[in-house]
């Protein structure tokens, strides 16, 4: 294969295009971990371009998101997966993506969101702020819960449920609307199908509000 002959080559530099594109899903898990491995040991300079998340973060120690022609994230894997930039980087990640606003009046921690709603974070930056969410970090409730401690608890109607390996991705519209992973479990024990009334919740903790990066560019993706 064309990859094996680039690394056989014991190049000074690698250029990677989609390396793993034409494999199965099988095969792809085993030939990820092997490049990885060598990728580790190689002393010079690696570029890999790639529409996989997945492999982007294991693959990179540094990522460049490039969406309509241009840089609109620079970092770590780490910091990309925890502080996304856009709602292309969210999606490309699985990560609920949400814009809002601090202000010095506001309840500590709480965003009033532009969609309706507010959350409430651990430490929200104040002005223009995007919000994170995971979608594991939301709990489903089939009624109002009582005796929590969480802050952020609000109403939603399930609009779609998609399996997703060993989890199922529930599109929650509310105020804020966002996707949630619950257990195959869950959704029979919750009798959880397209129309049914929720309640959800996600603690402070989980929520990570951050200055929006573009709230002052006339550019913003």
């Amino acid at each position: 294969m064309a990859l094996a002959r680039a690394l056989a080559a014991d190049p000074r530099l690698l250029l990677l295009d989609e390396p793993l594109a034409a494999l199965d899903a099988r095969t792809r898990m085993d030939v990820r971990s092997r490049l990885q491995r060598h990728l580790r040991a190689f002393d010079g300079p690696v570029l890999v371009v790639t529409h996989d998340p997945v492999e982007a973060m294991v693959l990179a120690d540094r990522l460049l998101v490039i969406e309509d022609g241009r840089v609109v994230q620079d970092g770590s894997p780490a910091e990309v997966s925890r502080r996304p930039a856009t709602d292309y980087v969210a999606r490309l990640l699985g990560l609920n993506l949400l814009r809002g606003s601090v202000s010095d009046e506001s309840e500590p921690g709480a965003v009033r969101l532009d969609g309706g709603g507010t959350l409430v974070s651990a430490a929200p930056a104040v002005g223009r702020v995007l919000v994170v969410l995971r979608p594991s970090a939301v709990t489903v409730h089939t009624g109002h819960p009582e005796g929590l401690s969480t802050r952020n608890v609000w109403q939603g109607t399930v609009a779609s449920l998609e399996p997703l390996g060993d989890r199922v991705r529930l599109q929650v519209e509310g105020a804020p609307s966002v996707l949630v992973d619950v257990t195959p479990s869950a959704v029979a024990d919750l009798a959880l199908r397209p129309g049914s009334a929720v309640w959800l919740s996600a603690k402070a903790t989980e929520v990570e509000a951050y200055a929006d990066p573009f709230a002052d560019s006339s550019t913003s993706p």
